[in-house]
C-alpha cells in the first residue's frame, strides 16, 4: 500500500522572476511539475493547495523590519535585496505561499491527515537569515516550519536535514541555541556560504545540537548513504524527533553545475530511504521536505521523483547494499573528523 505522499506546487511558485542570470529560474518547477504527470506518478500523490502564510507565522523567525522591507518589492520591477539574491512584482506573494504551503504540509503530517510531504516550492529559504535576504532565498520556511511546530503544535523535538550542496546559515543560526532542534548539514566544503564547519556545533544550551559534514569534492551516492547510515542514523534515534524537516537540494547531483559532488537519483533515494527509515522509528513516519537547490532540470526532475517513489513506498532503496560500496578513504576523513567533535555529545 503507497503511503499518502502530500505534494505542494502551485502556479503562484513560477510568478517569482528573480532576473537575468539566476539559476533559480521557473523552469526548474515547471520541469517538475510536468514530471508529476508522467504515467509512473499517477494516482499516488496528494495535492496540497499552498496557502498564503500571515505576517505573524512569518514573524515566528524574521524580523518586522525585514518583513516589511520584502514586503516593499510587491508590484515593482527587478529590485536587488543583495548582490545575489532579487525580487520582482510577484516575489513576495510567492514566498508567502511558499512559507504557507510549507506550514499547511507540517499541519497536515503532524495531523496524521498525511503520512509525508514535498513542497515542491521556490524561492528557496535555507539561506535566509532572520533580517537578511540571502542566497536566492527570501523567507527560511525551513526556520520558521520548525518554530512553527515546537510553538504553535507543541511538539517538543525536530530534526533539521539540510543535504542542500550549500550549508543552510540562516537554518543553523536560528537554532544554534536551541537543544530542542538538532541540525545535521552535509554540504561541499569552501562554497558559499562559507558557514558550516565541523567545529560549528551550538552554543550554550544548543552546544552539541549543531552538526555539520563540509565534505570535499566527489562524494557520491554510496558515501552519502553511508554518511546518513553510519552518522545521522545512531544520533537521530539518540535523539528520538517527533517530526523531520528536511531542505532538499539537488545541487550535489553529478550533472549540477553548481558544485563537484557525483551524485546520481539512486542516491538521493538512498538518502530518503534512510531519512524514512529514521522516521519509521522515531516519530510514525512524519517527514515534510522543502526543495532548496538543483539546477540542471533534468538531474533535478528525475532525483526528485526518486525521492517522491520512496517516500510513496513504492520503492524501497537498499541502503546497507548501497552504502557498502562507500569509498574507505572518504568516509574515514568525515567520520573521523565529526567523531573528533562530536564524540563528547553523542
Amino acid at each position: 500500500m503507497t503511503l499518502k505522499t502530500g505534494i505542494i506546487k502551485g502556479d503562484i511558485f513560477l510568478r517569482h522572476i528573480p532576473g537575468e542570470g539566476c539559476p533559480d529560474t521557473p523552469k526548474r518547477l515547471n520541469d517538475l511539475y510536468s514530471m508529476l504527470n508522467d504515467p509512473d506518478m499517477q494516482g499516488l500523490f496528494i495535492d496540497v493547495p499552498p496557502k498564503k502564510a500571515q505576517e505573524k507565522e512569518i514573524l515566528l523567525f524574521h524580523t518586522h523590519e525585514y518583513f516589511e522591507k520584502i514586503a516593499e518589492t510587491r508590484g515593482k520591477a527587478l529590485i536587488a535585496l543583495t548582490a545575489d539574491t532579487h525580487a520582482s512584482e510577484d516575489s513576495f506573494d510567492a514566498a508567502l505561499y511558499a512559507t504557507g504551503g510549507f506550514l499547511n504540509a507540517i499541519s497536515l503530517v503532524a495531523a496524521n491527515k498525511l503520512d509525508n510531504a514535498f513542497a515542491l516550492i521556490r524561492p528557496p529559504g535555507h539561506h535566509a537569515e532572520k533580517s537578511r535576504a540571502m542566497g536566492y532565498c527570501l523567507f527560511n520556511h525551513i526556520a520558521i516550519g520548525a518554530i512553527f511546530a515546537q510553538k504553535i503544535l507543541k511538539l517538543s523535538r525536530i530534526l533539521i536535514i539540510d543535504w542542500d550542496l550549500h550549508h543552510g546559515n540562516g537554518t543553523q543560526h536560528a537554532f544554534e541555541r536551541d537543544s530542542n532542534v538538532l541540525f545535521f548539514s552535509v554540504h561541499q566544503a569552501g562554497l558559499f556560504p562559507g558557514t558550516g564547519s565541523f567545529t560549528e556545533t551550538g552554543s550554550g544550551p544548543g552546544e552539541g545540537y549543531t552538526i555539520n559534514l563540509p565534505i570535499p569534492k566527489g562524494y557520491g551516492d554510496s558515501e552519502y548513504t553511508s554518511i546518513f547510515e553510519s552518522l545521522l542514523v545512531p544520533v537521530a534515534e539518540q535523539f528520538a524527533p517527533e517530526l523531520i524537516l528536511v531542505s532538499a537540494g539537488f545541487d550535489t547531483h553529478r550533472d549540477d553545475p553548481m558544485g563537484g559532488m557525483l551524485m546520481t537519483a539512486q542516491g538521493f533515494a538512498g538518502m530518503a530511504a534512510s531519512i524514512k527509515k529514521i522516521a519509521d522509528k522515531a516519530c510514525s513516519g512524519k517527514i515534510v521536505m522543502s526543495l532548496e537547490g538543483g539546477y540542471n532540470c533534468d538531474a533535478l526532475s528525475e532525483s526528485t521523483k526518486a525521492v517522491l517513489k520512496e517516500m510513496a513506498d513504492v520503492t524501497c532503496c537498499d541502503v546497507g547494499a548501497m552504502a557498502a560500496k562507500a569509498d574507505k578513504k572518504k568516509m574515514a576523513y568525515v567520520v573521523r573528523r565529526c567523531m573528533d567533535v562530536h564524540k563528547k555529545f553523542f
